[in-house]
Parts: C-alpha cells; structure tokens; sequence
C-alpha cells in the first residue's frame, strides 16, 4: 500500500534524479530515493508507465483519452492513499487516547485500592483503641471494687479501734475503781492496822498483784491500739495511692478517647477521599464512553470515504476509460 503523497510525478522525479547520478532506476532505490515511502508495486507500475511512454515517444502520440484515463487512475490512487493514510493516523490517535484513559483510570483503580487499604488499616486501629478502652474501663472498674473493699475495710479497723478503745476504757474505769476500792480499805485498815497487820499485808500484797496485772493488761492493751493506729495510717495511704492511681487511669483514658476521636476523624476523610476518586473515576468512564462514540463516528466516516471510493471507480468503470489494469493496481494500493 503506497502511502499519501506518492504519484507519478514523484516517482518520475526520483527516476530522474538515479539517473542524473548515472545509477540504475531500479524499483528499490526509487522507494529510497522517495524516503522509504509507497508501496512497490505501485513504484513498479509507475516506473513500467514511464518507460513505455520513454520508447513511445518517437511513434505517435498519446490519446488524450489515455492520458486522461492514467490521470484520473492516479487521482483515484492518491484519493485512496490519502484516506486510508488519514482513517490509519485517526486510529492511531484513538489507540493512544484509549491507552491514555485506560491508564488514568488504573491509576485511579490503584489510588482507590490503597485508601481501601488504609481505611481497613484505620478500621483495624480503631477497633484496637476500642478494645484498648474497654480494657481500660475494665480495670477502672475493677480499681474502683478494689477502692471500695479498701474503704470498707477501712471502716471495719476503724470500727474495731472504736471496740478496743471501749474495752481500754472500761479497763481504766475498773482500775480506778480498784483504786478507789484500795484507797478505801487503806482508810479501814489504819484503824485496825494493830489487829489485823498480817492479814492487811497479805491483802496489800494481793491487791499490788492485781495492780501489777491490770497495768500489764492495760499496757498490751495500748500496744494493740499502737498497732491498729499504725493499721489505719498504712490503710490510709494504699487509699490515698489508689486514688491517685484511679486519676492516672482516668487521664490515660482521655488520653485513649482523643486518640481514638483523631483516628475517627482520619477514617472519614479516607471515606470522603474514596468517594471522590469514585467520582472521578465515574467521570473518566463517562469520558471514554463519549471517545469510544466518536471513534464509531470516525469509523462510520471512513466507511463513507471508502464508499465514495468505489462509487468513484464504479463511475470510471461505467465511462470506459480506465484500463483494467490500473484499475486492480488501485485496489492493490
């Protein structure tokens, strides 16, 4: 197939200028001579014509019909070239802007993959922070039984420290009730102290011994309430370290709540973004639809060309004025 712009006067020019050089015309340094373009046999017929007309020149002279006939044939081959060359360029654009849009529209496949994939990284984040928080609540919740059971333990020491300070009371009412009760026999016994000397000491003695037990006893005593002191001082501070743990626990958790608000708020900007690449990639859709329409134009364009063609040489058929041959060598084309 030869392509636009070769006829026969371009073939003749190129036939002139190897010969000028003093080289040999053949069909193959005409088709480099012209820049590598037409097809060879049409380079062969166009060569086969001017040679003919070369060694009829002495003899007689062309028919104007002839003439005519080898002109409108190459009007007919050039009009064919010219078309074919101008539907095969309007293909070639369409191929490139369809790869075009296929590719813009991989790339919008592969954008859209990659937000998917980091919207399900923040789905996953998300439900980490909300299973993170969960567990915070959970230990919150068991902090505050454990506070509660400190509190209430609490107040079963301080309940029993009331007890025991009852029972020192009352043992310090018996005990001045027993000094009382020894002052008093002190008073009696100065006025039979020459009779009964003996059984007094004796008494004494038993009396001191008594003494010596309830102090002993009231000394334990203080020593137990020493120790519930110090008890309630220790439980006192495990209270107050509970509760400033429970406000770390608290902090930490509005900490985790703002962390998972900033991971919300990315997750629906990764949604609006994803619903904005689907849009596009619905435009570009839309846009290769509309170019997929006018490369069926542009097809429908060219069988209206190739149409004209042949209505064309139908026409010269019907004249009789175009040799059979040049008219297959056009179809050849």
């Amino acid at each position: 197939m030869a392509r636009g712009g070769i006829n026969k006067a371009l073939v003749q020019k190129a036939r002139q200028a190897i010969l000028a050089r003093g080289e040999h015309p053949s069909i193959d340094a005409v088709r480099v001579e012209l820049g590598n373009t037409g097809s060879k046999t049409t380079i062969h017929r166009y060569l086969k014509e001017l040679e003919e007309a070369e060694q009829g020149r002495g003899a007689a002279p062309v028919p104007l019909s002839s003439q005519l006939a080898n002109l409108v044939a190459h009007l007919a081959d050039q009009l064919q070239e010219e078309a074919q060359a101008a539907v095969a360029q309007e293909r070639e654009q369409l191929a490139h802007e369809r790869r075009d849009y296929l590719e813009r529209i991989r790339q919008a496949e592969s954008r859209s993959q990659q937000l998917e994939t980091q919207c399900a990284g923040l789905i996953e984040q998300l439900q980490g922070a909300q299973q993170t928080l969960e567990q915070e609540q959970q230990q919150r919740q068991q902090a505050a039984v454990e506070n509660a059971r400190l509190l209430q333990a609490n107040r079963d020491q301080e309940a029993r420290l009331e007890d025991r300070e009852g029972q020192v009371r009352s043992l310090e009412e018996k005990h001045q009730h027993a000094r009382d009760a020894l002052e008093h026999y002190r008073q009696a016994s100065k006025e039979q102290r020459e009779q009964e000397q003996r059984r007094h000491e004796a008494q004494v003695q038993q009396l001191q011994l008594e003494l010596r037990q309830l102090q002993q006893a009231l000394m334990v005593k203080q020593d137990e309430l020493t120790q519930l002191n110090r008890d309630n001082a220790h439980l006192l501070t495990e209270a107050r370290q509970l509760q400033k743990d429970q406000h770390a626990q608290q902090q930490l958790l509005a900490q985790k709540n703002q962390v998972l608000e900033a991971a919300q708020a990315a997750l629906s900007g990764a949604q609006c973004s994803n619903e904005a690449l689907e849009q596009r990639c619905s435009s570009l859709q839309n846009d290769v639809a509309q170019l997929r329409e006018a490369a069926s134009i542009q097809a429908q364009q060219a069988q209206s060309l190739q149409e004209r063609l042949i209505e064309a040489t139908t026409q010269l058929k019907l004249l009789g004025h175009v040799p059979l041959a040049n008219v297959d060598g056009a179809n050849d084309t």
